[in-house]
């Protein structure tokens, strides 16, 4: 499996410069040269082996030890250094700076893949490109080089630092503060839920640079890059959750952290604007772990229901049964294709909000409900940890709660609908 999936990746990285990227260095991809045509939904081949290359890692790597990491929590650092190896990491850095440069439509394929296996251990690997996505959107040169270059030079991660105990859905009440001293910054506060935490290189911090309460939050912020071994960068211990065990999630706090000017992103009062950019990058790859996720459930649901007798038949052969597991393709189907179609406007250069919120809230509410359902089917069964599905349901609800809440996506999708309106 090894020299297979090192054949894939090397074809990979060799196509990625010519099938996914135009000869002036556009970053269009290859589904946009068919859109000129109408309607295409037909993966490329390179896209294909993309697919390709990430379903066999799921199957072949993080499957194997995926029911291991969600009963310990240990944190799967064999898994991301394969994965990285392979370049299933950092597929947003540019090749400027060692990566691939692949459009968002390109990750979700990768991502979707490797959610079927585990989403816990997948959350740990797409956590790199949240961190990552402001100094990609936002970060000058230098930055680039130095927080974006070492990401492609060893297997390293990165951390996105918004959430705080009282800021979840409401970033602009975020209280931590930085106030400039001299040519640096020192930043104090607390940060909570923050995924790969505990394993970060660097992160990306967002802080009050304007005190004063009236300030809008458009101006209030500053987005900063920290380096995680800063003095005063204290970790707060593992979280355990419900589930996605295998992802590491913990509190930060900055106590007198010295941050030099160099590592401010873009200008002072510009934090807020980068970080919710990055939400738009990010949702639609949020959105295929669900979906992911959604299709591990249905394909269980479906071999244990072929194989189940009841009354003399198959599961599947009743009614009852047959209409769900339909449910669930009907769900998986239709957050695939806004996932997609998410996913597809962001790499056509226009600005995707209205359906990256549609594929994220519809794609958790689908997972949700697929690893239910799921559950159902295998009945007594499904309640047992000897089971797959029954660890499906727990990581499934965390996509109804992260990077924005299924509400939250209704709110964003709703003053979309309303602007629109009344134009």
């Amino acid at each position: 499996m090894a020299s297979l999936l090192s054949q894939l990746s090397r074809r990979v990285v060799r196509s990625a410069g010519h099938g996914l990227r135009l000869r002036n260095g556009s970053t269009k991809t290859a589904t946009s040269a068919a859109a000129s045509k109408g309607l295409n939904f037909e993966l490329s081949p390179e896209q294909r082996e993309y697919q390709e290359l990430a379903k066999k890692f799921a199957r072949e790597v993080i499957i194997p030890v995926a029911a291991q990491h969600d009963r310990t929590g240990e944190y799967p650092w064999e898994v991301i250094k394969k994965a990285w190896e392979l370049g299933l990491i950092n597929t947003h850095i540019d090749q400027a700076y060692g990566g691939l440069g692949l459009g968002t439509f390109d990750a979700c394929i990768i991502t979707e893949e490797l959610a079927y296996g585990c989403t816990g251990i997948q959350t740990a690997i797409e956590a790199n490109s949240l961190g990552q996505m402001p100094v990609i959107l936002a970060g000058n040169e230098e930055q680039k080089k130095k927080y974006l270059g070492r990401m492609t030079e060893a297997p390293l991660m990165c951390a996105y630092c918004v959430t705080e105990p009282v800021a979840g859905s409401d970033v602009s009440g975020i209280q931590t503060k930085a106030v400039k001293k001299g040519k640096d910054w020192v930043i104090n506060g607390q940060k909570m839920w923050i995924t790969n935490g505990g394993h970060a290189n660097w992160y990306f911090v967002l802080a009050r640079t304007n005190l004063d309460k009236s300030c809008p939050a458009g101006k209030a912020f500053t987005g900063f890059i920290v380096e995680a071994d800063t003095p005063g960068v204290i970790k707060g211990r593992k979280e355990i959750n419900m589930g996605q065990r295998a992802s590491d999630t913990r509190g930060i706090t900055f106590e007198e952290v010295v941050v030099p000017a160099e590592n401010v992103l873009t200008a002072e009062g510009m934090g807020f604007k980068i970080a919710m950019g990055a939400f738009d990058k990010t949702r639609p790859p949020v959105a295929a772990g669900a979906v992911g996720l959604a299709q591990r459930a249905m394909d269980e649901a479906l071999k244990y229901s072929m194989e189940r007798k009841t009354f003399g038949k198959f599961i599947c052969e009743h009614q009852a049964v047959a209409f769900m597991l339909a449910d669930m393709a009907i769900g998986i189907e239709s957050a695939r294709l806004a996932m997609y179609r998410s996913a597809w406007e962001i790499d056509q250069g226009r600005r995707n909000t209205y359906y990256a919120s549609i594929a994220k809230c519809l794609a958790g509410d689908v997972a949700n409900k697929t690893a239910t359902d799921a559950v159902q089917i295998f009945g007594g069964n499904g309640f047992n940890s000897e089971y797959p599905v029954e660890k499906l349901m727990r990581d499934a609800k965390i996509y109804q709660i992260y990077e924005g809440t299924a509400q939250i996506q209704r709110l964003i999708i709703s003053r979309e609908m309303l602007t629109k309106a009344r134009q």
